[in-house]
């Protein structure tokens, strides 16, 4: 009797026990998982919500309660959009993709989206550099389909460049490979790479931080450029790609000499479906149209309090879009570089160039991408084909102030449609770079734009946005997952992210 009594208070005892340590585990986990906000759907913002759900192991599922990610706009992508004109769909902010952007690779075959080669990234593209008078330099131009043709007009351009620019052409090349070879340092494992703490320290790590302390133009007489390379074909680049001369950081110019090099692509539909199918897998709440005002630090906690009148609360904050040209207000006080962004017009335009502006007497005398020189007599800094159609073409035309009509009349002799794109595209680039810290406010408020200083692409987004989700996991004591999953594709749709 005695023992059956004692038998069941131990019984009594033991689910006690287990009641208790259920209910200590389940205020243990609560207490340990944390949601995060993020502000912006780019490819940054996509890409940290991606790493977080990612690097979090089997065993810290519960780290992360919930991602929350705003979009003020009502499509996700940020700087990767498209445009719609005479019925067709083309690139209209961030375009091309070099074939050793690791992560967007990888995001194309995760995401089971297609990649294409854009059409200026063509090695039989003709080019002209204008100096706003004349073509100073013109590649011959074949409307022959005939592949012999074609390569036969190839070679003779590559002689003729290299009978203007010379050898100056293989040192830049050789520069160019150095550069993206140190870049690759950003993809190794986890054993050898360790985690940033902020921007100089990623950079010096890598051996990139000495670029952004120089001009590329003083670069690139450092290494034995020709000066009539420098003022042209290099100068011609950087204006495509950053709007800017060769006056910009040495890193960020030879972030934009990459983007002219060979093996480019693009997502077959535009680029944005990289961060829409992200965001898709990524277990996010995505608020569109939701503008974020404040941020305000409670102590243990970020209220953001938004255009719609909401207010939500995440441990961990991250803005994952550029602060320049946006006015959230933050309680917390921290100090960021002065900058000002980059303004890029791109002007679509279905119609026909007019070959009297260029001293031409036909428009299939025009180059098919025409660059420009740094001068005050220029008003545009490239003009190429987008599409040839039956009886005119689609183009795109970027510059530093908007297009006025008169102007686009007096290029054009014929304008059946046009669009006008205003894009706050990258930051403006000087050297010394200055940089703002990955971690705002010394707590969990971070910064992924800040390593846009450096250089401002999809993939450096991607990498920085990466090395952001690790800095968080790492400063939420949770262990990095070194096995990392295999990708793994499904159905998903995403194209409603990208639904106005």
């Amino acid at each position: 009797m005695y023992y059956k009594h004692d038998t069941h208070q131990i019984t009594s005892l033991l689910v006690f026990c287990t009641i208790l340590l259920l209910v200590l585990n389940s205020s243990h986990v609560h207490a340990h998982a944390h949601s995060i906000c993020i502000i912006g759907s780019g490819i940054g913002g996509a890409s940290v919500a991606h790493f977080l759900r990612r690097y979090s192991s089997a065993s810290q599922q519960n780290l992360i309660s919930k991602i929350s990610i705003f979009e003020r706009n009502g499509v996700v992508g940020g700087r990767m959009a498209t445009v719609t004109i005479a019925g067709e769909t083309f690139e209209a902010g961030a375009s091309i993709l070099h074939p050793k952007n690791y992560h967007a690779v990888n995001y194309t075959e995760y995401l089971n989206l297609r990649a294409k080669k854009p059409n200026h990234s063509d090695d039989s593209l003709s080019l002209g550099i204008w100096d706003g008078h004349k073509f100073v330099y013109k590649t011959i131009n074949s409307n022959s389909k005939l592949p012999i043709v074609q390569r036969l007009v190839s070679f003779a351009n590559s002689v003729m460049m290299f009978l203007r620019y010379g050898v100056s052409l293989f040192r830049m090349s050789s520069f160019v490979e150095e550069t993206v070879n140190k870049f690759l340092r950003y993809y190794e494992d986890f054993e050898s790479r360790p985690v940033f703490q902020s921007v100089e320290e990623m950079l010096r790590w890598a051996g990139l931080f000495n670029l952004t302390t120089q001009t590329l133009g003083e670069k690139l007489v450092e290494i034995g450029l020709s000066p009539l390379l420098i003022q042209e074909l290099s100068t011609v680049i950087t204006r495509i790609n950053y709007g800017q001369s060769v006056n910009i950081s040495g890193l960020a110019g030879a972030v934009s000499l990459a983007g002219s090099g060979g093996g480019l692509w693009a997502v077959e539909g535009g680029n944005w479906q990289m961060a829409a199918g992200l965001i898709n897998r990524s277990d996010v709440a995505l608020h569109l149209h939701e503008e974020i005002e404040t941020v305000s630090y409670l102590g243990d906690v970020y209220e953001l309090n938004s255009t719609k009148g909401k207010s939500y609360n995440c441990q961990v904050t991250v803005v994952a879009t550029p602060l320049d040209e946006i006015n959230i207000r933050f309680n917390s006080e921290f100090s960021i570089p002065q900058r000002k962004l980059q303004h890029t017009h791109a002007t679509f335009v279905r119609g026909l160039l007019n070959p009297a502006y260029f001293g031409m007497n036909k428009v299939s005398d025009i180059p098919e991408l025409v660059g420009t020189t740094e001068s005050i007599d220029v008003t545009f800094t490239s003009i190429s084909i987008l599409k040839k159609h039956e009886k005119d073409m689609t183009y795109k035309i970027f510059s530093r102030e908007p297009m006025a009509d008169a102007l686009l009349d007096d290029i054009f002799s014929v304008r059946t449609e046009t669009i006008k794109i205003n894009w706050g595209a990258y930051p403006h680039y000087h050297a010394p770079e200055k940089y703002a810290p990955f971690i705002l406010d010394g707590n969990h408020l971070y910064y992924v734009n800040a390593f846009e200083n450096a250089a401002s692409t999809m993939e450096t987004s991607a990498v920085a946005a990466e090395n952001i989700a690790r800095l968080i996991l790492s400063r939420l004591s949770a262990p990095v997952d070194f096995s990392l999953p295999n990708l793994k594709s499904s159905n998903s749709d995403s194209s409603k992210m990208h639904m106005d």
